[in-house]
């Protein structure tokens, strides 16, 4: 199957902020010079968040990790897992139509998708809430015809129940996953032959149907509001030092501007730098690993930029701002984190939820 990007393509591609953080956490799992190797990860959260693959996600992720584009576009378009296609807001259908399930009536569930959703595999449904696709074996044989919608298998599917299962999505209704025959898992459909002591009705259902089940809503994309986000590969606390990104490659050398445009720049760009120093005052620097998102290593690099103290930061006007995130590794941090709010609050004498927690932590 020939797997190109889509002649759509939205104008940019953004992390949310908490998959934004997430992202950066699974960088740090790499050694440095080696975040090249956290691009699958990367890339399956920027679809999460879309739900498809589109150019400018693509190249954003390259931008993280230092590669060359066409890299991440190799990765992208050799797994069938990342879809390089819009799919449906609600859901996008998989549908196995390998051996056991064609057998069993996979023919009949891709017959229902080309009814209720589409006549081709990945083109939107009228409404924009499905899409579907016929793929290879998902492994789950024994509850042929299957289908995976989201990250659940529906297994055990006539036409009729398949059919159902759609229609409860596009109604915003959640399906519940697992076997749709009133198996409890794997066993014979007959009953069971050995192990008979053991009893299924202990718990409601099978332990992938109730974690799914748990959560709430089983096609519900990770947006990265689940859990907290934790490095503990860098120790209980999460807390790691900034990793350096591979080089990126090496970019045509831009025209030379005139002398006027230059110099102008050059004022316009000293305007914009803010108040820096040489050394904290009296040789006391304020702890700026207090403030959200300020560890050991972005808190050096801050000294190094000559910024010492709260107040520095509290003072910055968005022009200053500007021109610190555009020296530090990862842009938008400033802003995201609340840095001049909480060091407004901290050259005060006032303490936030953050600096309490860190103090407490020992930081």
């Amino acid at each position: 199957m020939l797997r190109r990007l889509h002649p759509e393509q939205p104008e940019s591609f953004a992390f949310t902020a908490a998959n934004q953080q997430w992202a950066e956490a699974q960088i740090t799992k790499y050694p440095e010079g080696r975040q090249a190797s956290a691009v699958i990860p990367l890339l399956w959260r920027a679809q999460e968040q879309e739900g498809w693959l589109s150019r400018p996600a693509i190249e954003s992720v390259a931008d993280m990790l230092g590669m060359a584009y066409i890299r991440v576009l190799e990765v992208a378009s050799f797994y069938f897992m990342f879809q390089l296609q819009p799919v449906g807001t609600v859901a996008h259908i998989q549908v196995c139509g390998t051996t056991s399930c064609m057998i069993c009536g996979a023919e009949d569930l891709i017959a229902v998708c080309k009814e209720k959703i589409a006549a081709k595999p990945h083109v939107l449904s009228a409404d924009g809430k499905l899409s579907w696709e016929e793929v290879e074996c998902l492994g789950s044989c024994t509850n042929a015809p299957m289908a995976q919608i989201g990250k659940d298998y529906y297994e055990d599917l006539t036409a009729e129940s398949f059919g159902k299962i759609l229609d409860d999505l596009v109604a915003g209704k959640v399906p519940t996953p697992g076997p749709q025959n009133g198996r409890y898992a794997a066993e014979p459909l007959k009953g069971l032959t050995s192990l008979t002591e053991y009893d299924s009705g202990k718990t409601r259902y099978n332990a992938s149907v109730e974690l799914a089940t748990d959560i709430g809503d089983t096609v519900k994309r990770i947006d990265g509001t689940e859990v907290p986000i934790l490095t503990p590969w860098l120790g209980k606390d999460g807390r790691a030092a900034a990793t350096k990104a591979a080089p990126k490659p090496p970019k045509a050398p831009a025209p030379a501007k005139p002398a006027v445009k230059q110099a102008a720049e050059a004022k316009a760009a000293k305007e914009d730098q803010p108040e820096t120093l040489t050394g904290a005052r009296d040789g006391k620097a304020d702890n700026l690993k207090l403030l959200k998102g300020v560890g050991p290593k972005l808190e050096q690099t801050l000294n190094e930029l000559g910024f010492f103290h709260f107040d520095q930061i509290a003072a910055w006007t968005p022009e200053q701002v500007a021109w610190v995130d555009a020296r530090l590794k990862f842009k938008g941090r400033i802003e995201r984190d609340g840095w001049i709010e909480q060091a407004a609050k901290l050259a005060a004498g006032e303490e936030t939820e953050f600096a309490k927690r860190a103090k407490e932590d020992g930081t």
